[in-house]
């Protein structure tokens, strides 16, 4: 397979399984099809197999050249947001509805017993509309929705008025029975009240009445019909998902940044009467020593005042900018627009945020794990090195601890396609000085190249080590006892202010210092192998001390279980207490005799 070809099976490998909608373009950039997803690992990972796909599925995926994600809070979310994408762009393999000016509409009928009905184009029914929704589907999720909750007939009047016996509705509870009288007018008139709050979107009063009549339902013994109100709060809870995707109003673009080492991000998010209509990664090649700050800054002078893209009433940014007055009036200047930009914001505005900025992390992590980008990463580093091919294996080194507390080496792999993570390793260190990282590095290598001396594991073509000249010391050393010359050593040490971009590398010994330009991709591909053997590091000595400070003494002693133990912390308030405690006092606690008081006091005070 080329480098410059999609490669499913990788890009699947990093996808999140989160929900979401999926894009996806022809070699020419023209975008094929758009979907949403429960799950997007999972989905998309299903156009990709080898059986059971349909002739219109096999042609959509061989034209496929590249895959687009936006992240949602749920699937409600990114349905809303697909076929929002769907009626802009009208991809040719996504069914598209042959009226797009005549929006559904769910009608509540003016009837003595009102019926919820699905209502398209003319508005000339007697009742109240509510709507419109984005899609058929949608309705008819929601009329299913309320079917289940409010039992509201769904039914025309003229097959009510023709109604002798209930129907199938009522026998799988989905109807209260209006058209035979099986349900009071009263009673009905309260469900259809209910079924009117939810459509309005007063989802916290709906709750709180409904809640209120369970009380006074258990209050009078009445337990059948406290029940059937709780099963009523518990799906409303669990349809009433509030929107982040589409709101009531608002009219705005958010904008988040995010930089980390290897790449840089820019997610914006177009929202228009309450909807988002779109939205786009941009990755700018701008150099690494640089906040995010200024980068919004100068992202939002270029995009906008270049006539780039609309302008809207409201900019909603993840940072603060240090000139948004003069950006604001820049603006002013060339388009006549007045705009706000705000950086501090409450409510649905945040929700946008929070969700910009996923979109904005999930973008770049799968641009920098992306095979293809990976691949030219590699070979700026095969010339860098100066080696005649590609280093198809690369390993590396970090140590993590708290003040010297559970000491842990982390150890990752990084192949021809990137992150391996299937091999990495951690190392539990012990027998060094608290807070002696060298030899916490020193027996970590040992213990890592006696297996790859010995046959068990692959050697690496390039051993980086993170932390300079002290802990590449190390890393000669041990190479050299264990007779490994072949091993081609890289150091990465901090610059002086420690910030990513300046770094100096030692190739191949301690007197072979290079500073790369903070854009190279040499250095980006070193700067991502350094930070995921650092995440991996701290993420295993955390859960080697969690795990250490969760432990109990009490928990070596034979004979005392979960109950035992239990009982005597209840009893003495802590271990401390229980260690001052005699033995006769021991023996005086729920469940311990005098024979196992003897042995819990013998174990506790055995040094």
């Amino acid at each position: 397979m080329s480098h410059s070809e999609f490669d499913p099976k990788h890009f699947v490998s990093n996808l999140t399984t989160r929900p979401g909608v999926y894009r996806m373009y022809d070699v020419n950039g023209e975008l094929l099809y758009v979907g949403k997803a429960k799950n997007l690992k999972n989905r998309v990972a299903s156009y990709f197999r080898v059986t059971g796909l349909t002739t219109k599925t096999m042609a959509l995926v061989s034209r496929i050249h590249s895959i687009e994600i936006a992240v949602t809070k749920s699937e409600t979310e990114a349905l809303l947001l697909e076929q929002t994408l769907i009626k802009q762009h009208r991809p040719p393999y996504n069914i598209l509805l042959r009226d797009d000016k005549s929006y559904p509409y769910i009608l509540l009928s003016n009837h003595h017993h009102p019926a919820l009905l699905f209502r398209r184009g003319d508005k000339t029914d007697k009742g109240t509309l509510f709507g419109p929704f984005p899609s058929g589907s949608a309705v008819k999720e929601s009329l299913n929705t309320m079917q289940k909750v409010f039992k509201v007939r769904q039914c025309e009047d003229s097959t009510y008025s023709n109604r002798s016996r209930p129907c199938l509705q009522y026998q799988i509870k989905r109807c209260s029975g209006p058209c035979v009288n099986l349900i009071s007018d009263e009673e009905y008139e309260n469900d259809v009240r209910h079924a009117r709050m939810f459509l309005q979107g007063k989802d916290q009063e709906l709750t709180a009445e409904i809640s209120a009549q369970m009380s006074a339902a258990a209050a009078d013994m009445e337990f059948e019909r406290a029940a059937e109100l709780r099963d009523q709060i518990i799906q409303l809870k669990h349809i009433q998902e509030q929107q982040h995707v589409y709101g009531q109003t608002g009219e705005a673009d958010i904008i988040a940044a995010i930089i980390q080492p290897g790449g840089l991000c820019v997610h914006v998010m177009m929202v228009r009467k309450g909807k988002v209509v779109g939205s786009k990664s941009h990755y700018p090649k701008m150099p690494i020593e640089i906040t995010e700050g200024e980068l919004l800054s100068s992202f939002i002078a270029q995009f906008y005042l270049g006539g780039i893209q609309e302008l809207p009433k409201t900019l909603i940014i993840s940072h603060q900018l240090d000139d948004a007055e003069a950006l604001v009036e820049g603006i002013f200047a060339t388009t006549q627009k007045k705009i706000e930009v705000l950086d501090n914001v409450r409510g649905q505005r945040a929700r946008w945020l929070e969700l910009a900025k996923l979109n904005a992390e999930q973008g770049l992590q799968a641009r920098l794990s992306d095979k293809r980008n990976h691949f030219s990463r590699i070979t700026a580093l095969q010339k860098l090195l100066g080696f005649s091919e590609a280093p198809m294996h690369m390993e590396c080194f970090d140590i993590s601890h708290s003040s010297g507390e559970a000491t842990v080496a982390s150890c990752v792999v990084f192949g021809p396609d990137g992150p391996d993570k299937k091999r990495y390793r951690s190392f539990n260190i012990e027998g060094v000085e608290a807070g002696d990282d060298y030899g916490a590095m020193k027996q970590a290598l040992t213990r890592r190249y006696k297996r790859v001396k010995s046959g068990e594991l692959d050697a690496p073509d390039v051993l980086l080590i993170d932390g300079g000249k002290g802990q590449l010391t190390q890393a000669e050393a041990v190479l050299k006892e264990l007779g490994l010359v072949d091993i081609f050593l890289l150091g990465v040490a901090k610059g002086d202010t420690r910030k990513p971009g300046l770094e100096t590398l030692y190739i191949g010994s301690k007197e072979d210092e290079v500073v790369l330009p903070p854009d190279s991709a040499a250095l980006h591909l070193i700067q991502h192998i350094r930070d995921e053997a650092h995440r991996f590091a701290v993420k295993s000595h955390r859960r080697r001390r969690d795990k250490k400070r969760r432990h109990s003494v009490l928990e070596e002693i034979p004979g005392i279980g979960p109950n035992r133990r239990k009982e005597l912390l209840t009893a003495f308030g802590g271990y401390q207490e229980l260690l001052s405690a005699s033995q006769e006092n021991i023996a005086k606690v729920k469940g311990i005799s005098a024979k196992k008081a003897e042995e819990i006091y013998l174990y506790l005070h055995k040094s």
